[in-house]
């Protein structure tokens, strides 16, 4: 990390309130009240949220911390499952539907909590009967069905660490993590579908799992018909799987510190991290943020678009919302197949309430236009939120705009797959200003810092940290002590998420990229983010990606990579016409040396642009690790 100051360029002035009857109905009336209850008493505050969930034994105690390590609610013993089925069941929910499932044909389910209990309850069974025990790793490389719900709960109800890998990744990339984590399991399908045809499943599974003797048994959920043929002795059909198995499975009590399970972030450079995740605090942290940054009512139908092969999809489709109850739309396959108006027809058949997703899709509907939105009605939705990377104050005012009609508040939330939950959003009934995420979620404590840890100066551009641990917190990355260790000690004492933010006079937080992707020109450090939102906010274009390029005299120059819209063409005049822009909306300091117009940029399968493959590219260089690459 360098010396010099970031600069923060963008000068955001817009504040848009939120309507007066949802500050009035919202679950947490004031937050400056949440905020204090919390920091006057951190233990005390974790403690009452914890109550409201079900323990078969009460801790001894809230945290334990000694850094960088910490423990939460310390002996307490429970099970995630028995908070996020057996509760509701018993408790009038039995009936209620936990998910509408659809795919792209409109082939449709409608899931009860009910139901859905007595299918995780014969899958952890037949998991037994199979030899998984407590402690055992099952890799999970599904589409997003049901089943795929059912088979990471399944092995919460047993105490089997669970590895979800999103279904798309390769041969090689579904092999590093089944080896890595020594699983002895993987459940997975005979295929995915999307933009109508069938993509396989299965034959990647069968060529990663080729001469890997900790792999004992292959589960494959067939949906094709005729049904694809099973190898050998190893494979067994999903459903043959479960047929004999009892409808209830007593469930492992589980410490509050056991895992609950492990997901593959990609690092920037060399192998993919295996992040960890326990049990007792995870469950209170994403059920306390699923009820408070999402507003969660009993009636809501909530929608996270994003794919429990992401921490999105553990905390925010899976663990969260079943924990707190609510009804929720899953839908597999391409968000604009057959065509742009497939989300908003969703949204308008099951009356969604609460939508979640990414800005990159967001940005492609911009791209497609508004009249797509305009054929349906959007009038149910109460609540928008956004997720996976910042998003630029144009598509964010698109978003508000477009699909909320000017009457949603949008909770755009910062997190990762080491936080387990939402750090920091415009939590309900704050003022919202667009392109800056918000404050600190009540139980966070984050701020904007130099090197040494010390605030910078409002309005300056710093590096953003977690000053105090939280109930959701990783635990450590298997196998890679240090790789932790290397989180909480790189600024003192607090815990460096690798991003870089600046925070207004009022506390609100705006995230300006990654460290990593800083660009020094004449020794001012830009944000990439900043750069980005001045060229999205040309009429001309869709969407857009910055990187630094050597410079013998700057240190670094910008060079863009730039998507239009629909019927936009580029030209010498457009590129002259974008720096232009550039220059009124941030100065000449932020200005592209250099503009190239793409049909696409490279990003994870979560939508995150990958500006390090761009530069590598760029520059000829190896890109590192691509197994979370979208193409």
């Amino acid at each position: 990390m360098s010396e010099e100051k970031l600069d923060s360029l963008l000068h955001l002035g817009t504040i848009i309130k939120p309507p007066e009857e949802f500050v009035r109905n919202a679950n947490v009336k004031n937050y400056e009240e949440e905020y204090k209850k919390f920091l006057d008493n951190p233990e005390e505050f974790w403690a009452k949220v914890a109550d409201e969930l079900f323990w078969y034994e009460k801790w001894d105690k809230v945290l334990e911390w000694n850094l960088p390590y910490a423990k939460w609610f310390v002996n307490g013993k429970t099970n995630i499952t028995v908070n996020a089925l057996d509760r509701h069941v018993k408790n009038g929910r039995k009936n209620k539907v936990a998910f509408f499932w659809e795919d792209e044909f409109g082939n449709e389910k409608v899931v009860t909590y009910g139901s859905l209990y007595t299918l995780v309850n014969k899958l952890a069974n037949a998991l037994k009967n199979a030899g998984i025990k407590k402690g055992d790793r099952v890799v999970i490389y599904m589409p997003l069905v049901v089943e795929q719900v059912a088979a990471m709960l399944a092995c919460a109800r047993i105490g089997a660490v669970h590895s979800v890998v999103y279904a798309g990744f390769s041969v090689p990339a579904l092999r590093h993590r089944i080896e890595d984590a020594q699983a002895k399991m993987v459940i997975t399908a005979d295929m995915t579908i999307r933009r109508g045809r069938a993509i396989p499943l299965k034959q990647i599974v069968d060529e990663a799992v080729r001469g890997l003797d900790n792999v004992e048994k292959v589960v494959v959920l067939r949906r094709l018909k005729p049904k694809v043929d099973l190898i050998g002795e190893k494979e067994i059909d999903f459903y043959e799987f479960i047929k004999d198995a009892d409808t209830y499975c007593e469930p492992e009590v589980m410490d509050s510190e056991d895992p609950l399970f492990m997901l593959y972030t990609s690092g920037s450079t060399g192998k993919p991290k295996g992040v960890i995740h326990t049990t007792g605090g995870y469950m209170v942290g994403t059920y306390y943020s699923m009820k408070t940054v999402f507003d969660l009512k009993e009636d809501d139908i909530y929608w996270c678009t994003a794919d429990p092969g992401w921490i999105t999809g553990h905390s925010y489709i899976v663990y969260g919302p079943l924990v707190a109850g609510a009804t929720q739309v899953l839908a597999e396959g391409a968000p604009n197949y057959p065509d742009f108006g497939r989300w908003w027809s969703l949204i308008e058949k099951y009356g969604v309430t609460i939508f979640y997703t990414a800005p990159t899709a967001i940005r492609m509907f911009m791209r497609a236009g508004e009249h797509w939105p305009e054929k349906y009605d959007l009038s149910s939705l109460r609540l928008l939120g956004s997720v996976g990377e910042p998003i630029n104050p144009e598509a964010w005012m698109w978003y508000f705009r477009v699909i909320g009609k000017e009457r949603c508040p949008i909770v755009d939330t910062w997190w990762q797959t080491e936080t387990g939950a939402v750090m920091i959003t415009t939590i309900d009934g704050l003022p919202m200003k667009p392109g800056r995420a918000g404050k600190p979620v009540p139980g966070v404590v984050a701020d904007v810092v130099d090197k040494e840890g010390n605030p910078v100066e409002p309005n300056k551009g710093g590096f953003l940290v977690v000053r105090n641990p939280w109930p959701s917190m990783m635990r450590t990355i298997h196998k890679n002590k240090e790789k932790y260790e290397s989180y909480w000690n790189t600024i003192p004492g607090c815990y460096f998420a690798g991003d870089v933010a600046t925070k207004d006079e009022d506390g609100y937080i705006m995230i300006l990229g990654r460290a990593d992707d800083v660009i020094n020109v004449s020794g001012h450090r830009i944000g990439t983010m900043e750069v980005e939102s001045a060229l999205v906010s040309h009429p001309s274009v869709a969407e857009a990606a910055v990187i630094g390029k050597p410079d013998p005299v700057k240190g670094e120059r910008i060079k863009a990579f730039v998507i239009l819209k629909e019927g936009e063409s580029p030209s010498e005049e457009l590129v002259n016409s974008l720096k232009k822009h550039v220059r009124t909306e941030l100065g000449a300091l932020a200005v592209p040396s250099e503009i190239e117009f793409v049909d696409k940029l490279p990003k994870t399968r979560s939508g995150k642009i990958m500006r390090r493959v761009l530069k590598a590219k760029e520059l000829g260089m190896d890109p590192g690790d691509l197994s979370t690459l979208e193409d």
